[in-house]
């Protein structure tokens, strides 16, 4: 799919109104996904990254529920309909030239966002002065989940 086979949001226009107007003209790209990532409304914190296709976006907006395309399932992924860990939509955003997508969220649920049980998908980080290497080693930002995933999908993640 291109911008042009669009059938709900406008066609692109020039750089100026995509950049700087406030024509919502996302752009998805040749396989027809948008970017989104999902942050805590209230405190900013990231929480998750995934794709949308148009009918995943037009969904969140006028559900006001995040809703997601699964790449690795090919089909629609409405967040929290297999968990219970909903998002609901404070706010979308887009960036400059309206290929990303950013939405405020608030948790519903067990508050966690990543299917391992964490309250954040980014729940691991490198050490401060981590050298590259074979081995590098990540740390954990998060003590424990917030969720038994096998309670909750019935199998390891």
């Amino acid at each position: 799919m291109t911008v042009a086979d669009s059938k709900i949001f406008p066609e692109r226009g020039s750089k100026e109104i995509v950049e700087t107007g406030l024509d919502f003209c996302p752009k998805f790209d040749a396989s027809g996904l948008i970017p989104a990532i999902a942050t805590d409304a209230d405190t900013g914190e990231v929480l998750m990254f995934a794709f949308m296709n148009e009918e995943a976006l037009a969904e969140t907006i006028n559900t006001r529920r995040a809703v997601y395309w699964s790449r690795s399932r090919s089909k629609i992924w409405r967040k929290g309909e297999t968990s219970g860990n909903f998002q609901t939509v404070a706010e979308i955003r887009t960036d400059c030239d309206q290929d990303v997508i950013w939405i405020k969220v608030r948790m519903e649920g067990h508050d966690a966002a990543c299917h391992t049980g964490y309250r954040s998908c980014f729940h691991r980080a490198l050490p401060e002065g981590a050298k590259a290497g074979p081995d590098i080693k990540l740390e954990r930002t998060e003590n424990a989940p917030s969720f038994d995933p096998d309670d909750v999908y019935g199998k390891k993640s």
